[in-house]
């Protein structure tokens, strides 16, 4: 019988085995990165003016280590996890998931939060999760899955692993890893959700993100709570959204002077100014935002008007900065704030739950995903009460967003991302790969998944109209994603 084959059982093993092995990374990934956030805190702690000294030589020497040694590991890690998944081109791939590229993540992330980076863990555990399956997607192996398949299960399995949420994992794999691929409903991504999820419990306990939350709302008076934060957070994640991909193609007048050709002086800069608005906010930006979330979820310390602002002034620093690290873990920062300020204005007694709201609104309206968004807050808190008006505030944070911002911020830069690198290949030197392993340019399926059906062309005027010239330069037949439609 097929399902008896020994070569069959051979490739789950190996499937298995890796999933573990990502689990076990996610895990020691996620303690290194809460040591580097406390090491960072004990430091400045002794020695406030530290900080004007570590951050941009740390930034400084990331971002020189990122460009000469480590290409690919620059940014959050989902977009080259996303492109990755687009394309059949084993040139690429190689230069977006790789063993090095894996281990070097690692490393220049909690560099970064050693430094006082406002970055998080969950993008790069995700590009960590997607290399490590996409290691073993090579003929010498046997085909275990396509590769495709691998990679969206790889990114499942970094979520679930690095934050115990294992329907989180599932559903980011679903919803935004395979937003331009037909999700297969089959065994590989359920494996590697699973067995990284079991690894995690396995070695941390069940435990939870937040810690378990008692918040609650009352109806129907926590209508208009869900309906703000799901505005707010949605208008401001479009917002920030725009503000990131647009920095992300170049940073205008003098920013973008030095930006382009000094990198390296200019990521020196962005640690100074990331130390600089720590200082000023008594050390509430530094890091992931995680300690001043739970705080304030558990009622033990409040955030202040400013701290949505500052939050997001740094996290836009660190990407602009190009040193590797996510925006995951700080956006949920970023929506506490929005929260808190929204409870202000709000009687009763529910602020915690505000907190939340205000948490999975701008999740959900950077990343345009409402199911992924309310899915992990709610594991993360543990909180199934909450779970009816996660969902409309998700909801209605991903109607605000799109109004504002067209293209989800992880789906433009992968496009961005993969346009770049295949425009690069194409003007290289190297050989091609043979015919039958080289698909089709995955832009050109984006760009007829997003666009939809062509328009009809009306008929030429004149026998005499003269012919539209052929654009062969390497960019052509590439989409412009700002402004797709149906995106």
């Amino acid at each position: 019988m097929p399902w008896l084959s020994p070569g069959r059982w051979r490739k789950r093993l190996l499937l298995v085995s890796v999933t573990l092995l990502a689990g076990i990374t996610a895990i020691v990934f996620a303690v290194g990165a809460d040591m580097a956030i406390e090491a960072h805190r004990e430091v400045v702690h002794m020695a406030w003016w530290s900080s004007l000294i570590i951050a941009p030589a740390g930034f400084a020497l990331i971002a020189w280590a990122t460009r000469r040694f480590f290409p690919g590991t620059e940014g959050s890690g989902i977009p080259q996890a996303i492109a990755a998944s687009l394309t059949d081109d084993h040139r690429i791939r190689r230069r977006l998931l790789s063993f090095r590229i894996a281990v070097a993540k690692i490393g220049l992330t909690l560099l970064g939060l050693l430094a006082g980076a406002s970055i998080g863990r969950e993008g790069p555990s995700v590009q960590v999760g997607a290399s490590m399956l996409n290691m073993v997607s090579g003929k010498k192996h046997g085909r275990i899955a396509p590769t495709s398949d691998l990679i969206v299960a790889g990114g499942g399995a970094g979520v679930a692993a690095a934050f115990n949420t294992p329907l989180g994992g599932i559903m980011f794999a679903i919803e935004e890893l395979s937003r331009y691929r037909a999700f297969r409903a089959n065994s590989t991504t359920l494996i590697a959700v699973i067995f990284a999820g079991l690894m995690s419990l396995a070695i941390l306990g069940n435990y939870t993100y937040f810690g378990r939350t008692v918040a609650a709302l009352t109806w129907p008076e926590g209508l208009w709570p869900v309906l703000m934060c799901g505005a707010a957070g949605g208008l401001a994640g479009g917002l920030f959204t725009r503000l990131l991909i647009a920095s992300s193609r170049g940073l205008p007048g003098r920013a973008g002077t030095l930006a382009r050709p000094y990198p390296i002086r200019f990521a020196a800069v962005c640690g100074l100014a990331t130390a600089i608005v720590g200082i000023a906010t008594g050390g509430l930006t530094w890091g992931t935002g995680y300690a001043e979330s739970k705080a304030a979820l558990e009622g033990s310390a409040t955030l202040p008007i400013f701290f949505m602002f500052a939050k997001a002034l740094v996290i836009w620093i660190a990407f602009i900065s190009g040193i590797p690290g996510g925006v995951f873990a700080p956006a949920l920062a970023v929506g506490a704030g929005i929260g808190a300020n929204i409870a202000l204005m709000l009687p009763g007694e529910q602020s915690s739950a505000i907190l939340v709201l205000g948490m999975v609104a701008f999740l959900a309206g950077i990343t345009q995903s409402p199911i992924t968004s309310f899915v992990i807050v709610m594991e993360m808190t543990n909180n199934h009460q909450m779970l009816l008006p996660l969902m409309g505030a998700a909801v209605v944070a991903q109607g605000f967003s799109r109004s504002v911002a067209p293209v989800p911020l992880y789906d433009a830069l992968a496009i961005d991302l993969l346009r770049k690198l295949t425009r690069e290949q194409r003007a290289s030197s190297t050989p091609p790969d043979p015919p039958e392993t080289l698909a089709p340019d995955p832009l050109e399926e984006l760009k007829q998944q997003v666009a939809g059906p062509p328009r009809p062309e009306s008929p030429p005027t004149s026998a005499t109209t003269a012919e539209t010239p052929h654009d062969d330069s390497p960019g052509a037949g590439t989409p412009a994603p700002e402004k797709p439609e149906g995106a």
